[in-house]
């Protein structure tokens, strides 16, 4: 049985009079990154906010690392590294500096695991540096060093690739999967950029108004959603061909869309032909989880 590092069930939160979360359950495995999508309003920050004990569930259960964060609060969060939004890092102080003032809060660490975080997010040459000095790519690692400093189990990141260049991004895309594959953590990533997410996660959940619609692997997800993409003349001719064999999507750019299928493709072709239609375009469209987003979540805007 794989090692569940967190457990989300049924868990609920209700501000005011309104219900913002409404008993959204998930878990998290030990060795995977796991994406968590959201569009504008629809719960993520909330329940990020409720995961790292910032506000209190109002009712449902999280368990991190077999703990109960509402029984056995500290114990939970003992197994909890966290970046919400941007670290916090003082500017005027090293990098060195930074991580042991914050290794002076925890318990029984000292230099050697300081060096050793130092090590393992790549900043062994800069560390002495004042983080002023910095890059943002630098300052989210040496965020990350800090959380990683009490050994979690669970690193939750919000947005880690937020205002970092392509380069980056995939500098911390890479250091999130050796994370992830190489220490054994558990990975929950929240983030705006759809592609990025397919890209770095091996599971993902997307929640809308305060409901997990789908939890699955990305690949799953994805399967069986290969598009034709048509362009024809006469329109409404081809249209009644493509209709009379399979069902279409009609694109605001006036394009067709049809399922992809590498015999009945070709068919299709020739019966528009036959039928004196010119197919100007076709081609294969790959799925991405920006479609299935938009689809599932009835085309509301990712936060």
């Amino acid at each position: 049985m794989e090692n569940i590092t967190l457990s989300v069930h049924n868990l609920k939160k209700v501000i005011g009079k309104k219900e913002i979360i409404k008993g959204i359950s998930f878990e998290l495995r030990e060795g995977e990154v796991f994406g968590f999508l959201g569009p504008n309003g629809a719960g993520k920050t909330t329940t990020i906010r409720m995961l790292v004990g910032l506000i209190k569930p109002t009712s449902g259960s999280i368990h991190i690392g077999g703990y109960n964060i509402v029984d056995h609060f500290e114990e939970a969060m003992k197994h909890l590294g966290c970046i919400v939004e941007n670290p916090e890092l003082y500017p005027y102080l090293s990098g060195y500096d930074n991580l042991l003032h914050f290794a002076r809060m925890l318990d029984g660490i000292g230099e050697q695991r300081i060096s050793e975080v130092t090590e393992l997010v790549g900043l062994r040459d800069r560390i002495h540096d004042k983080v002023k000095t910095y890059s943002l790519g630098m300052r989210q690692r040496l965020g990350i060093a800090q959380a990683l400093l009490g050994r979690p189990k669970v690193l939750i990141l919000d947005e880690p690739t937020n205002g970092l260049d392509p380069a980056g991004i995939r500098e911390m895309r890479e250091f999130i999967r050796f994370l992830a594959e190489e220490e054994g953590l558990s990975v929950l990533v929240s983030s705006h950029l759809l592609s990025e997410i397919q890209l770095l996660c091996d599971r993902v959940a997307i929640i809308s108004r305060g409901t997990v619609i789908t939890t699955d692997t990305v690949d799953n997800l994805l399967s069986n959603r290969e598009r034709v993409v048509w362009r024809f003349h006469p329109l409404e001719k081809g249209k009644e061909v493509l209709r009379s064999v399979t069902t279409i999507e009609e694109r605001e750019d006036g394009s067709i869309t049809t399922e992809y299928d590498d015999i009945k493709t070709a068919e299709w072709n020739k019966m528009l032909v036959e039928a004196d239609v010119s197919v100007t375009e076709m081609y294969r469209k790959m799925p991405v989880l920006e479609d299935l987003f938009l689809e599932l979540t009835g085309g509301d805007s990712i936060e």
